[in-house]
């Protein structure tokens, strides 16, 4: 297109001959090639999409990741973002949101997480993991992590579907400060201890925050594959659509890998292929080099 802006600059009748050329774009009325309104909308979305990938992509992950929080957090969206930021980063990176957040926008991440989810019943899950700087290294104390899965298994059962499992204080401590390895070894001696991986209990209760943060900590290849599986259907509304973007720019420098194949592993389909049959144009293509499809 930009070499088509140059070569017709001054010859009207040579775009004439381009609008002809898309026939299912354009159709002719009388001296008039007219732009089918169904596919001026598609062609300002697919132009928008493309857009803020490639603003995403350029930004500072820092700042990415704030302004990620600060929308979600001022346009009354689901926690799941905010979810995604606090236990996917490590805990560098999450600090370096946090500080981008306060440069930005004049509060502190927490500050804000507490005031717009106040009503919420997640609102002390949802700041304790934005607050939290976890241990990083590989060291677990096995004892520690059977009598905390011991324990998540009583909140649960405990609960009994009536959807308070997220207000359990014992149940926010664990997920609030504990290390991610720490956490695949609790939840490994859950489902040895109770017949059930803790996410198909939690899916149960429909606990979504609570399902989301235990995901995102302790399986984050399979959260997202689920998260893109769920933007590329046919029912996806503007914000499910959104996650594709954010996924392919977010994980691509960190775990795509893994994400391709959880994503091959639960839907029987490549990553690949399935966005090359949802996107189009430049936005596929972009979208298809950050998840490593070039790389087969």
């Amino acid at each position: 297109m930009i070499s088509a802006l140059a070569r017709w600059r001054k010859q009207p009748e040579k775009r004439s001959g381009f609008r002809k050329s898309f026939s299912g774009f354009f159709t002719s009325h009388g001296e008039i090639d007219r732009c089918e309104e169904e596919y001026m909308l598609h062609l300002a979305s697919e132009f928008a999409r493309f857009k803020n990938l490639m603003v995403l992509w350029a930004m500072h992950p820092w700042e990415r990741d704030a302004r990620l929080a600060h929308h979600v957090l001022h346009q009354q969206h689901p926690a799941a973002i905010v979810v995604e930021v606090a236990c996917t980063r490590s805990a560098d990176e999450l600090l370096g949101a946090r500080r981008a957040y306060q440069a930005l926008f004049h509060h502190s991440l927490e500050e804000d997480v507490a005031y717009q989810a106040r009503d919420k019943p997640y609102c002390n899950l949802l700041v304790g993991l934005v607050s939290a700087y976890r241990y990083e290294g590989p060291r677990v104390n096995e004892e520690v992590a059977r009598a905390e899965a011991k324990a998540l298994g009583a909140a649960v059962k405990s609960a009994g579907g009536a959807g308070k499992l997220v207000e359990n204080d014992e149940v926010v401590r664990i997920l609030t400060t504990r290390s991610k390895p720490h956490l695949v070894e609790t939840f490994k001696y859950y489902k040895e201890m109770h017949g059930k991986r803790i996410e198909e209990d939690l899916g149960q209760s429909k606990e979504q925050t609570l399902l989301e943060a235990v995901l995102c900590l302790a399986a984050p290849a399979k959260y997202f594959s689920q998260v893109i599986e769920g933007a590329l259907r046919d029912a996806a509304d503007h914000h499910g659509k959104e996650a594709l973007t954010r996924v392919a720019v977010t994980r691509s420098d960190h775990d795509m890998d893994e994400i391709r194949s959880a994503y091959q592993e639960q839907f029987g389909a490549k990553l690949e292929d399935a966005i090359a049959a949802k996107a189009h144009g430049h936005y596929r293509d972009a979208l298809l080099s950050l998840v490593g499809a070039h790389q087969q």
